[in-house]
């Protein structure tokens, strides 16, 4: 998997969870949907994101341009 899918499905796992979080627990979760969003938002412009660097730390994952190099 590489680092810009494992970013996407956390992405959408965040949301997910930060919604029934909102729904069940408090509505003040409300802030981790609008976190996680405006950090999507202004990863597209700049390209940097925190959570990649850590998927790259942690997890070893590749960027799409490593593995295609890789074949």
């Amino acid at each position: 998997m590489s680092v810009e899918k494992a970013l996407t499905a956390f992405a959408g796992f965040m949301v997910l969870l930060s919604v029934a979080l909102t729904v069940w627990v408090h509505p003040s979760w409300v802030w981790l949907t609008v976190f996680v969003g405006a950090n999507l938002f202004q990863q597209s412009f700049t390209g940097f994101c925190p959570a990649s660097i850590f998927l790259k730390k942690v997890f070893n994952l590749k960027t799409e341009r490593e593995l295609a190099l890789q074949k």
